[in-house]
Parts: C-alpha cells; sequence; structure tokens
C-alpha cells in the first residue's frame, strides 16, 4: 500500500477552488487501487492535509496525471501559500478496532494486529 499526503497552507478559496477540489476527489475515488482517504487540519498553523491510500504506485500515477490534478497543480499558488506532498509506502498498520470505519487503513486490523 502507498500514501500520498498532500499538506499545504491556506490562502483564500473560492468557488473555481471547490470545484476543482471536488473533481479531484471524484476522480480519485474512481481509479482502480483507490483504498480510501483522510482530511486533518492544524488550524494553529494553517495547514491542511489530505491522505490518499492506493493499492500501487501505478493507481496514485493515474491521479498525478489525471487533468483536473495537472490543472490544480498549474493554478495552485491562486490559493495556497506553498505546499509539499510526501509519498510513502506503508509498511504496517496497527491498533484497535475502534477506529473501523474512520480511517481507510483500520479495516486492515486483525484483533489489534496488522493484516497487511
Amino acid at each position: 500500500m502507498y500514501s500520498s499526503t498532500f499538506i499545504f497552507a491556506t490562502k483564500q478559496f473560492d468557488d473555481a477552488f471547490h470545484r476543482l477540489d471536488e473533481a479531484i476527489a471524484t476522480a480519485a475515488r474512481s481509479i482502480d487501487g483507490y483504498l480510501g482517504e483522510e482530511s486533518w487540519e492544524d488550524t494553529g498553523k494553517g495547514l491542511v492535509s489530505n491522505v490518499y491510500y492506493w493499492q500501487s504506485l501505478e493507481a496514485l500515477q493515474a491521479l498525478m496525471q489525471h487533468p483536473a490534478h495537472l490543472k490544480a497543480k498549474a493554478a495552485q499558488a491562486q490559493w495556497l501559500n506553498g505546499y509539499q506532498v510526501v509519498i510513502g509506502q506503508v509498511l504496517r498498520t496497527y491498533g484497535d478496532d475502534k477506529l473501523a470505519g474512520l480511517l481507510p487503513t483500520a479495516g486492515l486490523f486483525v484483533q489489534g494486529a496488522a493484516a497487511h
């Protein structure tokens, strides 16, 4: 499994940003190999983090090459005050089952141990 984490500082969002953001999320969800997503916000620092999970790097690359993603990347300076992308291979997940249904990775647990 792979994760792609998009961390950004916000400026002012407009309707065009929200439409493009939704188009990217819809495109991601339609890609074979998409496993789920999370979104986090650090209001103290003004940062937002969107994490997508993928079965393969090919699935991740499909989103990176999608026209909506390329359009957003070209126009990001209109809405963002800086960004960073982190691509990672997930080696294991662990915890209890209390977050099942709330996190895309929570369903990987088998009696508190990592299934992957």
